[in-house]
């Protein structure tokens, strides 16, 4: 009877989740929230924790992120991105993802994506290079980038004391496991797909266009008439925002430079927190952008949708696993504690539901941690919350197939053998092996 209890309240859980994904936006958030409803007021209960911490971290990163966008600053970034790979447009292959790879990092967000594909897949045409080759793995850096950045809303998560932060880890270990293992793996991943396809010229796909007449309009456009005085205060905002990124870092790698209260360091939330949002103010004077600007463009948006999302999705999940917890403890602690690298199994499906890593990182690592997975363990399997290239409507794969002119960049018979597999595949277990690796190595 109790076995059954749980599995109609799990049955609950994933269909809020089906629902909430399927319905997009806020939907996540919202469903989760009928989803805590229903447990609470049917099943009778008691609430999970709410991770408040998580959800300010973000409006802290999101709002330094949309003065930075309302300032023009990632325009600017946009800008000198793509003259690099036009001064390199042989090597397009491998240059694409890291630089995507890098603009991620540095933003905490993949919306920095959408500016440079178009940018990829027309230097890639022009050099006659297959622009699915570049794309795919360039769209999938894009993810590595987030779970390598010291200010994403997913290393928010795994930062908050309640996960990996109160087990010592902090941001000096996070950098130190993810951007050797993501970069080492956008590399493999970018090699192998540099042989993957048909040359562009061969394909079939790209033949048809070009007997339609589709292919004749070259949609590249000059670079327009910088203004000088605008190009000026967009630097400021980058540097600004990148001043910011570096206080991040240094305060989470130095404990000693934070200040210290009870004879302990102040908690990294509270510094990401206080320093994103006087970065944020800094941004919009010396960018001189307008507060109405920034909270209209996309990455506030999206930055909200995610803090929702994350609300009441990972409420409903800690309210589920807390209300189960010695059922769910005594049924599958044996097989994680024996083999805890097979939690990235339940990381990656759930983050193909929930669409989002920081979601995904609040719904699960409790648990692992609960489950006695090794906080070291739970560190190398942080790329397996990218695992939402599985199917291909996530926005970053549905921008890069609308963006390859020549249709290399294709979505497959069977949805599932889309452009964006191998890629997906590669660069999460080549990321997952090697941070396991340097886990072991340098963290014991």
């Amino acid at each position: 009877m109790a076995t059954l209890l749980i599995l109609a309240q799990l049955a609950v859980v994933l269909a809020m989740i089906f629902v909430g994904a399927k319905v997009g936006s806020i939907g996540l958030g919202i469903y989760g929230m009928v989803g805590v409803f229903i447990l609470v007021f049917f099943f009778g209960l008691e609430p999970g924790v709410i991770p408040v911490d998580v959800m300010l971290i973000i409006v802290s990163v999101i709002t330094a992120s949309s003065a930075l966008q309302a300032a023009g600053g990632l325009d600017y970034m946009v800008n000198v991105a793509a003259k690099f790979l036009k001064r390199h447009p042989s090597r397009i292959t491998f240059f694409a993802p890291f630089v995507t790879w890098l603009f991620c990092f540095l933003a905490g967000t993949a919306h920095t994506c959408y500016a440079l594909l178009p940018i990829i897949s027309e230097i890639a045409y022009k050099e006659k290079v297959r622009p699915e080759r570049p794309l795919s793995v360039a769209t999938v850096a894009a993810s590595l980038g987030i779970t390598s950045s010291p200010v994403s809303a997913a290393t928010a998560a795994i930062l908050s004391q309640s996960l990996l932060g109160g087990a010592g880890i902090g941001i000096r270990e996070i950098m130190l496991i993810t951007v050797p293992s993501s970069l080492i793996a956008i590399f493999v991943a970018a090699f192998v797909q540099n042989f993957v396809g048909k040359p562009m010229e061969e394909d079939p796909e790209y033949q048809r266009r070009v007997r339609e007449g589709l292919m004749d309009i070259d949609h590249h456009e000059d670079d327009p008439a910088s203004d000088c005085e605008h190009e000026k205060r967009s630097r400021w905002a980058v540097l600004a925002f990148l001043f910011g990124v570096l206080l991040v870092v240094l305060f989470g790698s130095i404990p000693s430079f934070r200040p210290h209260f009870h004879g302990e360091a102040m908690s990294m939330s509270y510094i990401i927190e206080i320093v994103m949002m006087g970065i944020a103010a800094l941004i919009l004077l010396v960018g001189k952008a307008e507060v109405s600007v920034a909270v209209k463009g996309n990455v506030f948006a999206s930055g909200m949708n995610a803090m929702v999302a994350i609300f009441g999705v990972a409420w409903m999940g800690s309210t589920f696993f807390l209300g189960n917890h010695e059922a769910i403890m005594g049924s599958v602690k044996g097989l994680f504690t024996s083999y805890p690298v097979l939690f990235g199994i339940p990381l990656f499906v759930f983050s193909i539901m929930l669409f989002s890593q920081a979601a995904t990182v609040k719904t699960l690592y409790p648990v692992g941690l609960a489950l006695g997975v090794p906080p070291q363990v739970l560190l190398a399997l942080f790329p397996a919350v990218n695992g939402y290239f599985f199917l291909p409507n996530y926005p970053t794969e549905v921008a890069a197939i609308g963006f390859d002119r020549t249709g290399t960049t294709s979505v497959g018979k069977y949805v599932i053998n889309h452009s964006f597999q191998l890629s997906g595949f590669i660069t999460t277990f080549v990321s997952i092996g090697v941070g396991y690796l340097l886990c072991c190595c340098l963290l014991g």
